[in-house]
């Protein structure tokens, strides 16, 4: 709209306001807030496309603007003649309804169900969930550096769940059930936090049963300082590890009663454990297809990392608010 037709515009707008009653000057205001927010969401969107340099599908170093698609810049390539924009080759791709994007990662940051998102957005249920597992896709991979000085290092265990499935691999379970054996079993999926005492955090989703010595392998070196104090429990699985890594090591042994040593002990790394499941329970089970996006989404929130939906946007295309090492 040119400048002239604006004015003329509010100015209209300004004397129709005089008339209308409370109701409607509210849903005046929603109307263009959601407008506003849709704006928002695409700058937020756009400074991340301006940070790439070459042609998501070829490679090329070269191209140019081509329009608009959807709000967004659109660019043409010059190698390979595809189009693209920002979105292209994320998980937010072909997502739509962008004016609620950020009041729905508001609800994600306020640990809202699917369903109770779903009805504060005006969306439905099923867009809810996948919207969740979208904006999660690369959240999982916001991480610290590697973690310094004492590292608190523990593993706790949920049972499987198979929440959502259509293809059960054993029989239903009734209000959630119980493990069919005593003790941690392939019945259980094991979740591995690492915890330094300046509140940083590293998680893993390992898989099924105890963890063991080449997860351990897998996971712990690329995460962890090279001078750091490792703090464990006395798993077998530790001690394996320790032998062919540098790590100084400081094993507790929790079944002699023995849970501190000085200043070593697992009490930041078992409170994290706490936390979490007491979070977890909010949405009555989690499926454990898909763990480490809620591993992903409560590191997120842990400590005010993340406090605005700006930041969670961010974050889920890959503007990572921390320096991170790959998850």
């Amino acid at each position: 709209m040119d400048p002239d037709k604006f004015e003329r515009f509010l100015g209209r707008l300004r004397r129709q306001l005089e008339k209308l009653t409370r109701q409607q000057v509210g849903r005046t205001q929603d109307a263009v807030a959601a407008h506003a927010a849709r704006w928002q969401c695409l700058d937020i969107i756009e400074a991340f496309g301006r940070l790439r340099k070459k042609c998501p599908h070829c490679g090329h170093r070269r191209f140019y603007r081509h329009g608009y698609t959807s709000g967004l810049q659109r660019y043409r390539c010059l190698g390979c003649t595809h189009t693209f924009s920002a979105l292209t080759n994320t998980p937010l791709l072909h997502l739509r309804r962008r004016d609620r994007w950020l009041p729905y990662l508001q609800c994600m940051l306020d640990t809202r169900t699917v369903r109770a998102s779903a009805t504060v957005v005006g969306i439905h249920r099923n867009t809810s969930f996948r919207w969740r597992h979208r904006f999660l896709n690369r959240v999982v991979h916001d991480r610290p550096i590697p973690l310094k000085g004492i590292v608190e290092a523990d593993e706790t265990y949920l049972l499987e769940s198979q929440k959502g499935s259509r293809c059960l691999n054993r029989p239903a379970r009734r209000r959630g059930g119980v493990a069919h054996s005593r003790g941690i079993s392939k019945e259980h999926d094991c979740i591995l936090v690492l915890r330094d005492r300046g509140g940083q955090t590293r998680d893993w989703w390992t898989g099924r049963g105890r963890v063991t010595s080449k997860q351990l392998s897998w996971a712990l070196p690329a995460a962890l300082d090279q001078d750091v104090v490792l703090v464990t429990d006395g798993a077998k699985a530790y001690r394996t590890f320790i032998a062919a890594y540098p790590f100084a090591h400081v094993p507790l042994n929790l079944a002699a009663g023995i849970r501190s040593r000085g200043p070593y002990h697992l009490q930041n790394v078992n409170n994290y454990h706490s936390r979490f499941k007491t979070w977890l329970r909010t949405f009555l089970g989690v499926a454990s297809h898909y763990l480490p996006n809620y591993l992903g989404w409560r590191h997120a929130l842990d400590g005010g990392r993340i406090t605005t939906p700006e930041g969670l946007l961010k974050s889920a295309l890959g503007l990572r608010t921390t320096t991170a090492a790959s998850h």
